[in-house]
């Protein structure tokens, strides 16, 4: 039986290296994706691998994965869950849990995040039912300040949730100072930083939860996937309950009675006795990942180091090659960060001789893709209009953001020829309009 795996296996190998045909580099007709998984035949094998032992839903490699990865971002408990957005559905509502008791937080009460954002950083307060309160951000770095939070903090406020932009760290160390000073918790959403340090200390390691997607867009891929890593293992355990149903017992699947007392719990007004693993302790979901998923997530875990690498690399050789472009605000690190970049942002001066989208026009009919960094300010966006929320100064550089704002790729599956025919573009249509 083990001969006839190895046989799957190397044809495997085989298949994936006759699919690796070299494709060469055309200026204008290959495209320049923004974003992207880079896949090796370690990673194919690892799939393959998963499904041949039916490893169909979460079990060893889940469990491989979330010690694996905890110990990477130096957290001591990590959560595998099915995205990004369901990690921040977790963390925002972990922290209303009964569990906490006279620090949950309540219906109506307010957690302060960006305007200038993705949706699913915010879609947890309002589902919740909370209040966000809404800051504006800093063009360059792209990331709000202390001092715009310290403003936003008002009798009702309870939380944090920011994401670091672009893996470009926020002013973490002072933020979660802030946070301990008002008894706030604090919600990293790490998703597009990971390997992001702030001061030499690691982002998503500065609150009381962080939060990690898996999209192939990400610094890691499991196809979909996401990850909530604290800790706390209070809140660890508020989280395992939410994924999984709400229950209250903590067995792997598999396992009937780890502690020893399955059949002598009583808890609400269930009969003393009632099985345990059917006691519900959180109005939960089942946001679970596959051994598939994270079969995956393993062998891609091996790599994140030259994945790194390659995004600060990209990232540099971009603003090198754009470095005396008029017009163009181009980003910078936050004071004392050493980001791991997602994407490479671009905003056009709202005086120049063009716009952003004439810019973006060119690069994609060039198949150089481009994004918007992502949904500009969020209160203007359709979903939001009726949405409660209060907003703390103005938003200026948020709608600067929406009207002018761009990025450009600079994922590890781009070579030095991309990026430069990236940089050869933008300065070749300024240069046009000048």
């Amino acid at each position: 039986m083990s001969d006839h795996r190895e046989l799957v296996l190397d044809a495997v190998r085989k298949y994936h290296q006759d699919q690796q045909e070299a494709r060469p580099f055309v200026p204008g007709t290959t495209e320049i994706w923004p974003s992207g998984a880079v896949l090796d035949e370690d990673d194919r094998v690892a799939l393959v691998e998963a499904a041949l032992d039916l490893r169909i839903a979460a079990g060893t490699s889940s469990r491989k994965f979330e010690s694996r990865f905890a110990r990477r971002l130096k957290r001591r408990k990590a959560h595998l869950t099915n995205s990004g957005s369901s990690a921040n559905l977790l963390a925002l509502t972990a922290l209303t849990s009964p569990h906490l008791e006279e620090r949950r937080l309540r219906p109506g009460d307010e957690v302060i995040t960006v305007a200038a954002g993705f949706p699913t950083t915010v879609n947890p307060i309002l589902q919740n039912g909370l209040v966000p309160v809404f800051v504006d951000v800093d063009l360059k770095t792209y990331n709000t300040t202390a001092d715009r939070v310290a403003a936003a903090i008002g009798p009702k406020t309870k939380a944090i949730i920011i994401a670091h932009a672009l893996g470009n760290p926020f002013p973490v160390a002072e933020i979660a100072q802030l946070a301990e000073e008002h008894d706030l918790f604090l919600i990293e959403d790490n998703c597009d930083a990971v390997g992001s340090l702030y001061n030499g200390q690691l982002t998503g390691t500065f609150g009381d939860l962080a939060t990690v997607s898996f999209y192939p867009a990400h610094h890691l891929t499991m196809g979909e996937g996401g990850c909530v890593l604290t800790s706390n293992l209070a809140l660890a355990r508020i989280v395992e309950s939410l994924r999984d149903w709400g229950r209250d017992c903590w067995c792997e699947p598999g396992e009937s009675n780890k502690c020893l007392k399955r059949f002598r719990y009583q808890m609400g007004t269930l009969p003393a006795g009632y099985d345990h693993k059917y006691i519900f302790s959180h109005v939960g979901y089942n946001l679970k990942a596959t051994d598939l998923q994270a079969a995956l997530g393993l062998t891609q875990l091996d790599k994140l180091d030259s994945f790194i690498d390659a995004r600060k690399s990209n990232w540099q050789r971009l603003r090198d090659g754009l470095l005396d472009v008029p017009h163009l605000i181009l980003p910078e690190a936050t004071p004392g960060s050493d980001p791991s970049w997602f994407g490479f942002v671009l905003t056009v001066e709202p005086s120049a001789p063009f716009s952003r989208a004439e810019l973006v026009g060119f690069l994609e009919d060039r198949k150089i893709g481009t994004r918007r960094l992502f949904a500009g300010n969020l209160t203007r966006q359709p979903a939001y209009v009726d949405q409660p929320h209060r907003v703390v100064g103005s938003l200026t550089n948020s709608d600067i953001i929406t009207e002018h704002t761009f990025w450009v790729g600079i994922y590890p599956g781009l070579t030095e020829e991309m990026v430069d025919y990236i940089a050869a573009s933008v300065r070749e249509f300024v240069a046009s309009r000048l």
